[in-house]
């Protein structure tokens, strides 16, 4: 049988990743002052044994400021490394790669954990000892109806943004980290610059689509500078803001081509978090075009995104030359052995599964392959000796 697609490595710089499976940040508004804890080692650790090739940690906070709720992860102090390079070592330890993805809210910071609500933190509404705090944009412009209006950056305080960014990507150096993700998609700060409806500067960070790339890509800039040359870095993008008079592909295509130039090593391809709601087609896959765009006019590996819900799915997207790499989030927590069931799906074999499970397995299944089904109803179905 030939090898999927799927199941090959990918080399990024010094980085090889086991196959083509990612785990993408998913926020877990589970932590204290931007600390780990025991749950995000499991949770985040039964991805590496669930067969995936790299994970990355959820959008963490390079300021206070920055964090898009109480509950969510920062490396703004080197007091959180130990936390996080504990989670690193596990990841290690069972064959993934460890990435972790740097962001800042900007607008939509001091937002309520979703199962509070969701929406902006007021001191009405604000769990006991946490308080909402200011937040900041490329504009005064609110992250939606119900939102405080922003302060808009100043050229000294974008500087001050870059520096976050700048030290969070060493700290992630310390804690062991293979790659790092700068987020500048689904509504935040990044993305804040590069869309035209939140963005309204006439200062030379905004304006056209030049001067809106120009803060994110002096960020981009500013780690890559830092982040060491054998580590990839990647920049998560949404393609195309929620409605249709935002941020279009062309936009992004020329922002990927940016990025290449820079030797970013892949684009992850998302889409929306600007705008009133989603207005582009909707189904499984439907972000996929998105990469494969990004892929073919940028000349850059992508990472697709969006209902990919089965191996099968996913193997057509990397075979069929559409991305480089499947991410999955929603499909991942409800099965965090998504990536070893896939690949034993397209393989019909248990080797990407942990050594402690495969054999037994594999036993298993020849046992079962000599029984048949069970039928049912009764619970018990034997043969003869």
């Amino acid at each position: 049988m030939n090898t999927p697609a799927l199941a090959t490595p990918l080399r990024l710089r010094g980085v090889t990743l086991r196959n083509r499976l990612v785990v993408a940040p998913m926020c877990q508004y589970s932590v204290t002052d931007g600390f780990v804890s025991d749950y995000h080692l499991v949770h985040l650790g039964r991805f590496a044994l669930g067969g995936f090739g790299l994970v990355l940690v959820e959008a963490t906070g390079v300021t206070a400021e920055g964090r898009i709720s109480h509950g969510d992860v920062g490396l703004w102090s080197d007091e959180h490394v130990p936390g996080l390079a504990r989670v690193v070592d596990f990841l290690h330890a069972e064959g993934a790669a460890a990435g972790i993805q740097l962001a800042h809210a900007g607008a939509k910071a001091s937002s309520r954990r979703p199962w509070d609500g969701g929406g902006p933190v007021t001191e009405e509404n604000a769990r006991p000892g946490e308080h909402p705090w200011p937040t900041v944009s490329a504009s005064a412009v609110p992250a939606g109806d119900g939102w405080p209006v922003p302060s808009a950056l100043t050229v000294e305080e974008l500087a001050g943004v870059r520096d976050a960014f700048v030290a969070a990507a060493r700290r992630a150096d310390a804690a062991g980290f293979d790659v790092v993700e700068v987020h500048a998609a689904h509504g935040y700060l990044l993305h804040q610059f590069l869309s035209p409806l939140t963005n309204r500067r006439d200062d030379g960070y905004g304006g056209s689509r030049e001067a809106r790339m120009r803060f994110p890509l002096e960020v981009v800039d500013a780690v890559r500078a830092v982040w060491p040359e054998e580590k990839p870095l990647v920049v998560r993008v949404s393609a195309v803001d929620g409605s249709l008079d935002g941020l279009t592909l062309e936009d992004t295509v020329a922002l990927a081509r940016e990025l290449a130039a820079r030797g970013i090593d892949a684009v992850d391809v998302s889409g929306g978090g600007i705008g009133s709601g989603w207005e582009h087609p909707i189904g499984y896959g439907y972000q996929v075009p998105f990469a494969a765009t990004l892929r073919a006019e940028a000349g850059i590996p992508t990472m697709a995104v969006g209902l990919i819900v089965d191996a099968r799915q996913a193997e057509a997207v990397v075979a069929g030359g559409a991305a480089d790499l499947v991410a999955v989030a929603r499909e991942a927590q409800d099965d965090p052995n998504f990536a070893v069931h896939a690949l034993r799906e397209l393989t019909a074999a248990y080797d990407a599964y942990p050594v402690q499970a495969g054999p037994r397995l594999a036993s298993r299944d020849r046992l079962l392959g000599t029984l048949g089904p069970w039928t049912g109803p009764e619970p018990v179905q034997v043969q003869p000796a």
